[in-house]
């Protein structure tokens, strides 16, 4: 039997080369998106939380410093590594092992009975969303292909810049309603309808499930090094606030950091695949827009943590108030990441980044 007229259109619309389209793309995006905002909203959402979380839990400044950097410090530093083992075991295989140790950390969180059981339980979300955020970014960029991956690409992008001061918000409802514990709680059903709705709905996408074959050998050295810089850092600075500069507690750590900084500089230029080639540095706009990124997400997080702090303890703020002072915040990341797509296409980053850094110290000032 012959092809149809529609059947050759069709042939000529969609490339060889051109994988089939998955008939359940956008349904997979949404939970894929809903599964990423979960995670940026868990930077922030413990903000408005901490004054009461010190109180039932007993934590002082160094202890609370420690429940929203814990989980940040593990899921920067090991986000390279969890990309890598999503090339090594597949897309699919990692997403689910990172979703289903965030979500079994979201539950450890909400029951922790002491400070260093939270701390712990926050590392543990921190290294569940290492591993789970590369690899669901890889599926949609897997699912999609020519105009509409640009689509899910915004809509991926608009997705994580709300989460985190949407997240403060969110804080605020259930700390004034059900309790902080399910600031963590929250995350169980929505890691539950991930983990039964996606793998459901790809099905047998073999070119989605099996390895890519990328993965080549871990930087086990290199994760390890690039974790504990960091780490050091942070620990040798709260301990410094505490106890000054002179303190053996503050500049040991702060040395440990400087060696461990160096000592991941010789991994990366010995090992065979490094989690990070040391070349990509000579390259300027690279440079240049991981320190823009360094700088704008530092001043968010800074702002939001010692914010909710004022509002509640100085202002005399209730938790929910407290999360509605910050809903004028994300409203306007939501314009503004809009925004910025059209006019960084348009103007390039610079005089975007400028006015970026100009409004935020304006809003700083006032």
């Amino acid at each position: 039997m012959s092809a149809s007229p529609d059947s050759h259109a069709h042939a000529h619309a969609r490339p060889a080369d051109l994988p089939a389209r998955h008939p359940h793309r956008w349904r997979l995006l949404a939970l894929l998106c809903l599964a990423q905002f979960m995670l940026i909203a868990d930077v922030t959402v413990i903000n408005v939380a901490l004054p009461t979380i010190g109180e039932d839990l007993d934590l002082d400044g160094s202890g609370l410093t420690w429940v929203v950097t814990a989980y940040t410090l593990f899921f920067g530093s090991l986000l390279l590594l969890g990309g890598r083992l999503a090339d090594a075991v597949g897309k699919l295989r990692a997403f689910l092992a990172g979703l289903t140790v965030f979500t079994a950390a979201s539950i450890a969180s909400g029951l922790a009975a002491g400070g260093g059981m939270l701390i712990a339980a926050r590392s543990a979300q921190g290294v569940g969303a290492a591993l789970m955020s590369p690899a669901a970014m890889a599926l949609v960029t897997a699912l999609f292909h020519g105009p509409d991956r640009n689509k899910a690409l915004g809509v991926w992008a608009a997705i994580g810049g709300a989460g985190s001061a949407v997240g403060v918000l969110l804080g605020g409802v259930f700390v004034s309603g059900p309790g902080w514990e399910w600031v963590f709680f929250i995350n169980v059903p929505v890691g539950l309808v991930a983990l039964v709705g996606v793998p459901a709905l790809l099905g047998n996408s073999r070119e989605l499930v099996a390895p890519s074959g990328g993965g080549g050998s871990l930087d086990l050295p290199g994760a390890l090094t690039l974790t504990a810089a960091p780490g050091l850092l942070i620990y040798g600075l709260v301990q410094a606030r505490d106890d000054g500069f002179e303190a053996p507690g503050a500049w040991l750590p702060l040395l440990g950091a400087l060696l461990s900084a160096a000592a991941f500089v010789v991994v990366e230029r010995r090992v065979r695949e490094p989690l990070v080639r040391l070349a990509i540095f000579a390259r300027r706009s690279l440079v240049g827009g991981s320190v823009v990124m360094l700088a704008a997400s530092g001043l968010l997080i800074a702002s939001f943590f010692l914010s909710s702090f004022y509002v509640q303890h100085v202002l005399g703020f209730s938790a929910l108030k407290t999360g509605l002072v910050f809903l004028p915040v994300a409203v306007a990341i939501t314009i503004g990441a809009h925004a910025a797509s059209h006019l960084v296409a348009r103007l390039g980053w610079r005089p975007v980044g400028v006015v970026a850094f100009a409004l935020t110290a304006v809003g700083a000032a006032l």
